[in-house]
């Protein structure tokens, strides 16, 4: 039996083998994530294929960013997929662009605070303004909601936080960031078991790597299923 609150990134090169995958894991997952990485391999056509032919839920991970007109015209472009989330950066500007162009349609727009592949000493890099990530994080969710997100993207640590927001109320939370316990932490600095994200407030977790490069992907998503029935 499947739970959507598991969300599987389908992090693979091309759509041949994100079809396979999703075959393999059958019935027990019903929520699919397909990200930037397989835009050229695909990955439009095999969302496509797995909302309209296999009845799945499809979010797509574009994590837009650019002038209001042009997120506008690209997301109205990819609401006549029929998908169910679509990610832009958190950027007021950007979310309330993003809303317009999905008006009329069922897609959620869910808004990136800061990537769960980030620590502070990356964001000085960057020159983000200082402060400690969970309340950069918990303003810029604050900032999204405002501008009409239907959710944000934000990791497992700082959910219970963005949870407690009076504008929060109504709206999503989607943490990556992931991991079984044991799991390699991969490119990921911020993480949580699926149990405690979930508990933490999330709506839904995304977990790719410790599934899709697993030795019997099946049975590590039903391990995740199974940690989140205990919630």
């Amino acid at each position: 039996m499947s739970d959507d609150r598991l969300i599987v990134a389908l992090d693979v090169p091309n759509a041949v083998q994100g079809l396979a995958l999703a075959e393999q894991l059958g019935e027990s997952v019903s929520f699919y994530k397909i990200g930037l990485g397989m835009l050229t391999g695909g990955g439009l056509a095999l969302a496509n294929e797995l909302k309209q032919e296999q009845g799945k839920r499809i979010f797509l991970d574009m994590k837009l960013f650019d002038i209001s007109a042009t997120v506008e015209k690209a997301v109205r472009g990819l609401a006549q997929f029929d998908l169910d989330f679509l990610t832009v950066h958190g950027d007021p500007h950007v979310v309330r662009a993003a809303k317009e162009g999905a008006a009329g349609s069922d897609l959620k727009i869910l808004a990136v605070t800061i990537l769960t592949s980030l620590d502070r000493a990356d964001l000085d890099a960057s020159l983000i303004v200082p402060g400690e990530i969970d309340k950069l994080v918990t303003d810029r969710a604050h900032r999204a909601f405002e501008a009409g997100a239907d959710g944000v993207i934000a990791s497992p640590n700082e959910a219970a936080a963005i949870r407690a927001l009076e504008s929060a109320a109504g709206r999503l939370i989607v943490t990556p960031g992931v991991r079984p316990a044991g799991a390699d932490l991969g490119d990921q600095k911020r993480v949580a078991t699926p149990a405690s994200a979930v508990a933490s407030g999330a709506d839904h977790i995304v977990v790719g790597r410790p599934i899709w490069a697993a030795a019997n992907p099946g049975d590590a998503a039903r391990a995740v299923l199974d940690e989140l029935a205990t919630v």
